[in-house]
C-alpha cells in the first residue's frame, strides 16, 4: 500500500502548514489595527470624532494619529478577551456545541480506541467528549498538553463501524499531534475579537446620533472609506481563518491512516459524514469540526471551512491506495453505545 505520507512529503506538508499558520495568525493583529482605523474613519464620516475641518486627507491624517492611543486601548482589550478565552476556552465551546466530559467507564470501546491511539504516539489520552446529538460529526480542542479533548457526536458512534470511528479519532487526534488545533482554537479567538469590534462599531452608528456630520463635507467619502476598510478587513479575516481550516484537514485525513493503515475505513467514514454533519456552532467554531455541511459554494470556495469531501476521499485513494466504496463506503458494527 503506498504512503500518502510517502507520496506528498508529509513532514513537508506540515511544516508548511505550521509556517502558513504562524504568517496568518500574525496578521490578525494587523488587520485589528487596520479596522480601528476604518472604523475612526467611518465614526469620523458620521459625526461621532471631530474631524480636521480641513480636506480629506487632514481627515485621514487625523484618524492614523488617534491610533496612537486608540491600537494600546484595542491591544489591551483584546489581550484581556484573549486571556479569558485562554482559560476557558473549552467552557465556551462545551457551551456553543452542547458537550459534555465522559468517563471511560461510560463508553469503554470508544474511550479504549482514542486511548490506544494516544498512547501508540506517547500522548496522554485527550479527555473524551460526546454531543448528544443525530448529526455525523468530530472535533479536537484545546491548547495544550493535559487541555486536549476530542469530541463526537452520538450520532456519528451509532453510524460509523469501529474501524471507520477508529479512523475519526485518529484524524482528530492528529489535529492535536500536529498543533494545529492549538492554532484554530487562537484563530477563533482572534476572529472572535475582530467580530465583536466590528459589531460593536456598526451597532453603535445605528443607536447613535452624530451632529457634527451634516457639517462635514467630507462626511460621504470618509464613510465609504471606513465601510471599505472594515469590509476588506472582516472579509480577510474570515478567509485566513478559514484557510487555516482547509489546510489541516488533508493533513489529518493523512494523519489518520498513518496511525490506523486503514486509508478504506477513512474513506468510508468521510462517506457516511458527507451531508449529515451539521451542528448548531458559532462559525468561528465550525472550521474545527471534522466536516462543515455549512459550507456551500462560493468564489473560488475562498469561504469554505473544508476542502469538499469528493477531493479529500480522492486524495487518500490517490496517495493512500485507499478504495472508495460508493456513497455508503464499507458496512460494520457501530460502536457500542450505552
Amino acid at each position: 500500500m503506498a504512503v500518502f505520507g510517502q507520496a506528498v512529503g508529509l513532514k513537508t506538508h506540515i511544516w508548511k502548514n505550521n509556517t502558513r499558520s504562524v504568517i496568518l495568525l500574525a496578521g490578525f493583529p494587523v488587520l485589528l489595527v487596520g479596522l480601528l482605523f476604518g472604523s475612526q474613519v467611518l465614526m469620523m464620516g458620521f459625526g461621532l470624532l471631530s474631524n480636521s475641518g480641513g480636506d480629506l486627507g487632514q481627515d485621514l491624517a487625523l484618524a492614523a494619529s488617534m491610533l496612537g492611543w486608540t491600537v494600546p486601548t484595542a491591544l489591551v482589550v483584546a489581550g484581556v478577551w484573549f486571556v479569558i478565552a485562554y482559560f476557558g476556552n473549552q467552557v465556551m465551546i462545551d457551551a456553543m456545541t452542547g458537550a459534555r466530559k465522559v468517563e471511560r467507564r461510560v463508553e469503554p470501546e470508544l474511550y479504549n480506541l482514542l486511548e490506544n491511539l494516544a498512547i501508540s504516539r506517547g500522548l496522554r489520552t485527550p479527555t473524551l467528549r460526546i454531543i448528544e446529538s443525530p448529526s455525523l460529526n468530530a472535533y479536537a480542542s484545546g491548547l495544550h498538553e493535559g487541555n486536549y479533548s476530542v469530541t463526537v457526536t452520538r450520532g456519528l458512534m451509532q453510524t460509523l463501524s469501529r474501524d471507520e470511528m477508529e479512523c475519526v479519532l485518529a484524524h482528530e487526534l492528529t489535529h492535536v499531534i500536529n498543533k494545529d488545533v492549538r492554532t484554530m482554537v487562537i484563530a477563533s479567538i482572534f476572529a472572535g475579537i475582530i467580530s465583536v469590534v466590528a459589531e460593536l462599531v456598526f451597532r453603535s452608528l445605528f443607536y447613535m446620533r452624530g451632529g457634527r456630520s451634516r457639517d462635514n463635507k467630507n462626511a460621504m467619502p470618509l464613510i465609504l472609506i471606513g465601510l471599505a476598510v472594515g469590509v476588506i478587513g472582516f472579509g480577510l479575516a474570515t478567509i485566513i481563518r478559514m484557510t487555516l481550516s482547509r489546510t489541516r484537514e488533508y493533513v489529518a485525513d493523512a494523519g489518520a491512516v498513518e496511525l490506523t493503515k486503514n486509508p478504506d475505513a477513512m474513506i468510508s467514514a468521510l462517506r457516511k459524514v458527507s451531508g449529515q454533519s451539521k451542528i448548531e456552532a458559532p462559525d468561528e467554531l465550525r472550521g474545527l469540526f471534522l466536516d462543515n455541511t455549512a459550507d456551500k459554494a462560493d468564489f473560488a470556495g475562498l469561504f469554505a471551512t473544508h476542502p469538499p469531501i469528493e477531493k479529500r476521499i480522492a486524495a487518500l485513494v490517490k496517495f493512500a491506495g485507499g478504495r472508495d466504496g460508493g456513497p455508503w463506503g464499507q458496512t460494520g458494527t457501530a460502536v457500542p453505545t450505552t
